[in-house]
């Protein structure tokens, strides 16, 4: 596959959805529905998952494209598929917090190849560059540079990032265990790109993620010199699993002395 051809239509097409996502969070009537799980879903949800599809579709036929808002296509099952969370955050963006971000991944054999996640109420994109590495633009100034991992984490004064909606019992015993000289919530994938920029050092998840919930912001994380590892075993998460469910992982940058 070209991946210079990926990279621009990946993130020609979460640009587009970005504005068609910032149309309705503008809107003073949004109206939320709860999908069979209970989770929200908000027209800007569908809007920009039928855009990115589509434009998937016609850009790379016959390549499995896998996104959470439409069930027929978890049935897919494939060596090399992309995957799509065309709102991740959803309550960030019902709640109006601006932290919830558009996800398109390639996974190529369980490994996240690829991704761009765009941030559009922050104007902030990531994604990973097919000369390798990641790159972040800023949409305000036009400007774009290359992120890398924090190289040296003060592990005795380490930068946690955690979810917002999801700081649970877990994630603070988890937390207690380390050196914190500071804790942010954030919402949606960002948390993987505020590792991957440098400007955190340790994300833990310990609780329920689906692979289009991570596939972007891992393929990001990892072409900056993260790494993202299964909370049980410490070995890499891994894509392509019978129900796209993730277990716990913990995201960070390398120089981060993690504990049992």
């Amino acid at each position: 596959m070209d991946r210079v051809r990926l990279a621009a239509v990946m993130r020609q097409l979460a640009l587009e959805a970005g504005a068609a996502i910032m149309a309705i969070y503008d809107r003073p009537d949004m109206e939320v529905r709860a999908k069979g799980d209970e989770s929200p879903v908000t027209a800007a949800d569908e809007a920009a998952d039928a855009l990115i599809a589509a434009g998937l579709a016609a850009a790379f036929p016959g390549l499995p494209v896998v996104t959470e808002e439409q069930a027929s296509s978890h049935a897919f099952r494939a060596d090399t598929f992309l995957i799509v969370d065309p709102l991740d955050g959803t309550k960030e963006f019902v709640q109006r917090r601006g932290d919830f971000t558009v996800n398109i991944a390639l996974v190529d054999h369980g490994v996240p190849v690829a991704g761009v996640v765009y941030a559009p109420a922050k104007g902030r994109l990531f994604a990973t560059d097919p000369a390798g590495g990641a790159v972040e633009e800023d949409l305000a100034t036009g400007t774009r540079r290359p992120i890398r991992v924090a190289a040296a984490p003060d592990n005795g004064a380490l930068r946690i990032v955690a979810s917002k909606s999801h700081f649970d019992a877990a994630t603070q015993e988890f937390v207690a265990r380390y050196a914190v000289g500071d804790l942010v919530n954030a919402g949606s994938s960002l948390k993987f790109c505020l590792v991957a920029a440098g400007e955190a050092d340790l994300y833990p998840r310990l609780g329920r993620t689906m692979e289009w919930d991570t596939a972007a912001g891992d393929a990001v994380l990892r072409a900056a010199g993260g790494l993202v590892l299964r909370a049980d075993d410490r070995t890499p998460l891994a894509y392509g699993k019978p129900g796209w469910d993730n277990p716990h992982f913990i995201a960070c940058a390398p120089g981060v002395v993690l504990k049992d």
